[in-house]
């Protein structure tokens, strides 16, 4: 499905919900105001875009991010030298997990999560290692008008200090003292579209405020099922240069790890974010 009103990209939908892939970009060159406008509309428009065939160097990956606004340093995982905003995405036959092996929005346990990520992966295995990516806008607008009614206003617990603990720790890096903790709507308003969206994810939230444990873990098996159905979906099959661009504040994401024990390998830019409402 192509979408025609864009004068200065290509913008291919991957499905009818989520996911476009962009064409006619170079993103290693300096790009028109013109340009960078009509891919954040995408970006907005799609929650996820793709681009192939991308040649970058560091610096040129950190200049893209900075587009979008000011980088944001991961609270654990490590990153390429020199270069503090790159942070290391690899898996290989010594690895003992890979990056974001279960649903989730990143870093949703800060205080203000990130506005949206952009990786760029430069090997790949011969086949394998997709990531998968979902729309919490449509996860929010299918639940029961009465589910709608019982989250309106709660909270919820995204908590770094069980998913961070020890686990860069085969790759030398060493525990902080403490890692983020925040609470969180359960229903966001995303700032820039004004929709409502569902904002709770496996990887992060522990517990809903406000209820019993019970309920809380009851609601959030739910809803985390819920936000994973395969009509919310789409899923991207990557080449060496590919790059992708999602937003953290109105889309989850789960990358694939079945190519062990091939290697998969790139740098993730992430844009800071504000607190969500």
């Amino acid at each position: 499905m192509e979408t025609d009103s864009y004068r200065y990209i290509a913008v291919n939908k991957f499905t009818p919900v989520i996911g476009a892939e962009i064409g006619g970009v170079n993103l290693g060159k300096e790009l028109s105001g013109a340009v960078i406008e009509e891919i954040r509309r995408a970006f907005l428009e799609n929650l996820v875009i793709f681009f192939r065939g991308q040649d970058l160097t560091p610096d040129q990956h950190v200049a893209f991010g900075k587009l979008f606004g000011e980088l944001h340093a991961h609270p654990a995982a490590p990153s390429e030298a020199g270069h503090p905003e790159l942070m290391v995405i690899a898996a290989d036959e010594n690895s003992s997990r890979a990056n974001g092996e279960t649903w989730h929005t990143d870093v949703s346990c800060e205080p203000e999560p990130p506005l949206g990520s952009i990786l760029y992966i430069k090997q790949t295995p011969p086949c394998g290692g997709d990531t998968l990516f979902a729309n919490m806008y449509a996860a929010y607008d299918a639940l029961s008008p009465q589910m709608k009614t019982y989250l309106d206003g709660m909270t919820a617990i995204h908590d770094g200090e069980h998913v961070y603990r020890g686990l860069y720790a085969d790759l030398g890096v060493k525990d902080k003292p403490q890692y983020p903790r925040a609470h969180h709507p359960v229903v966001r308003t995303h700032p820039e579209t004004k929709r409502k969206c569902l904002y709770v994810n496996a990887g992060f939230t522990t517990a809903i405020d406000g209820v019993p444990p019970d309920e809380s873990d009851a609601i959030l098996r739910f809803l985390i099922r819920h936000a994973a159905h395969p009509a919310f979906q789409c899923r991207f099959r990557w080449a060496p240069g590919s790059l992708a661009f999602w937003d953290n504040r109105c889309a989850q994401h789960h990358a694939v790890w079945d190519y062990w024990p091939h290697r998969r390998y790139g740098n993730r830019v992430t844009i800071k974010g504000d607190r969500p409402f």
